[in-house]
């Protein structure tokens, strides 16, 4: 008598499996991975052919330009060797005379208060935007009193020094140190300085156009 053998089920081999798997999982990335290129794509191209919009309007801009207040643009420095001398009247000056020399380093410094700014100093007409700067002024003089230094005094054989000449010296410094960096140009060259420091701030807004007048 015959009997006939059940039919037996082959497991199925595990490296099979995870290579399905792996297959699989590669498949799934690459279809993302193509949709997402397909779909970036579209969205550049959508962005390329948009158009620029400016949402900045007058009284932001009048806003973020104040802020800015005292705009120091440019720093004049100079070294130079200032003399000051008290006489008398009636004796010669190796009698009663003082004189004082003096080695004095100073700075001028320079720009635009953007404080002084009026609303209607700024125009905006869509990416075009006009603007009417304060003029350039002088900020600071100062005397740096730890480069200064007294090169030489000269007293009469009967007088002492004068306490005050030389505090009359360093103004006469700050004075010479503010007519030299005037007769050099300082404000026109922190009248251009805040000119580019503006128009580059304001053209980061997006403004295509920036008019300064």
């Amino acid at each position: 008598m015959l009997i006939a053998n059940e039919p037996t089920q082959t497991p199925f081999p595990r490296a099979t499996l995870r290579g399905m798997l792996i297959g699989m999982s590669f498949t799934v990335l690459l279809c993302g991975l193509l949709l997402w290129m397909v779909a970036g794509s579209g969205l550049m191209a959508l962005l390329r052919g948009s158009r620029t919009t400016i949402n900045v309007d007058q009284p932001t801009v009048v806003r973020q330009i104040q802020q800015l207040q005292r705009l120091e643009t440019v720093s004049y420095r100079m070294d130079k060797i200032i003399s000051g001398e008290h006489d008398n009247p009636y004796l010669p000056k190796f009698l009663a005379g003082d004189r004082l020399l003096l080695v004095v380093h100073g700075e001028v410094i320079a720009g635009v208060d953007l404080a002084k700014l009026q609303p209607a100093d700024v125009s905006v007409n869509g990416s075009t935007l006009s603007i009417h700067l304060p003029d350039a002024e002088l900020f600071t003089t100062r005397i740096d009193n730890g480069r200064t230094r007294v090169y030489s005094r000269d007293t009469g054989l009967f007088t002492s020094p004068d306490p005050n000449l030389e505090s009359e010296v360093r103004t006469e410094a700050e004075r010479q140190l503010q007519q030299a960096a005037l007769q050099d140009g300082i404000l026109k060259t922190a009248n251009q300085n805040a000119r580019n420091t503006v128009s580059t701030m304001l053209k980061g807004f997006g403004f295509v156009q920036v008019e300064l007048r």
